[in-house]
């Protein structure tokens, strides 16, 4: 019997019971262009198509802006089963993604050293 927690495709013992592709209809390839780290947000607007368990489940994160890795994350897909489900979302117009906004070159060495000295303080 599926655990509750873990959505409509999950088992404690089994884990998924259906692959990945399956649940993209074997797409690989999304139709809008995602980075990991988009920021992804439901807009209100009800789907016109019918929705999946996982689509359901991606839109209802979505109510607060959510980047592309913790919709994945939180879903427990592949981050691009994940993209093909958020593009089927987008092209319905129940979410938006924006691209992340860097005000820092994502190379900063200040920047990588301060993840490091919290990494090191973690362990």
């Amino acid at each position: 019997m599926p655990a509750p927690q873990d959505g409509p495709l999950l088992d404690d013992a089994a884990g998924r019971l259906i692959r990945p592709y399956t649940v993209s209809n074997g797409r690989t390839r999304p139709s809008t262009g995602f980075d990991l780290l988009s920021l992804v947000m439901a807009t209100g607007i009800e789907p016109d198509i019918p929705l999946g368990p996982e689509h359901t489940v991606a839109l209802g994160l979505c109510e607060n802006p959510m980047s592309v890795a913790e919709i994945a994350a939180h879903l427990r897909l592949p981050a691009v089963v994940t993209k093909v489900l958020l593009s089927d979302l987008v092209g319905c117009g129940a979410v938006t993604a924006h691209a992340p906004a860097f005000h820092d070159t994502p190379t900063d060495r200040s920047l990588l050293e301060a993840v490091l000295d919290g990494l090191r303080r973690q362990l």
